[in-house]
């Protein structure tokens, strides 16, 4: 095993790194299957990240990485009993209301931790990096509640990730947000067909 990570450091990654890539690919992947040990996994991922993260100086992702534990606690029990009267919870649509609301938080945030981070000792791409935390946090929030649209917050922003970590010599963690893309893509099909289909059984007569 020691060979093996240091076969990794000395081509410019990690075991810490490779442990978070794989299990976020799991996570996303069974997030898109709507399968709640997409939560576990979505744990132990954060975790791993937080180290990487707090190593190359990208404290916005870091800070974010904490955050995705807490958000995965909460969102493993809202799929588990979310629903009505404490039941498992379906997809649904954002509703309108709070699109007004999430652009609110999210300038304030996004204004607030760019100020924060930008003064940081060798804080990289402070502005960018801040921009996409923000979102992904809301995407994240919103994943927790099912709302079909988190998935296209993260197509947004797993495309500006992978710039953001080609630049940052994380190649690994670039390709990490390429699949992660791509299982976006996936998911919001997936989750539009099953909203489709409860939406039909709701609107079915009863027999």
């Amino acid at each position: 095993m020691n060979a093996i990570c240091n076969w990794l450091v000395a081509h410019g990654t990690s075991c810490v790194e490779l442990i978070g890539v794989v299990l976020g690919i799991i996570t996303v992947y069974l997030s898109a299957k709507e399968n709640v040990w997409s939560w576990p996994t979505a744990l132990v991922n954060a975790a791993m990240f937080v180290i990487v993260f707090f190593r190359t100086g990208l404290y916005s992702d870091f800070g974010l990485q904490i955050i995705y534990f807490v958000l995965s606690l909460y969102g493993w029990y809202e799929w588990l009993y979310g629903g009505a009267n404490h039941s498992e919870l379906h997809v649904t649509r954002t509703p309108a209301r709070l699109w007004m609301y999430f652009l609110i938080i999210g300038l304030v945030s996004w204004v607030a931790l760019s100020a924060i981070t930008s003064r940081l000792p060798n804080a990289a791409l402070p502005y960018m990096d801040s921009a996409l935390v923000t979102v992904s946090l809301i995407a994240q929030y919103m994943m927790t509640k099912k709302y079909l649209e988190n998935w296209i917050l993260w197509i947004i922003v797993d495309v500006f990730y992978v710039g953001m970590f080609i630049y940052k010599k994380l190649n690994l963690t670039a390709f990490n947000y390429l699949v992660y893309l791509g299982l976006a893509v996936v998911g919001y099909a997936a989750w539009r067909r099953s909203l489709a289909a409860e939406s039909a059984v709701v609107a079915s007569p009863a027999t």
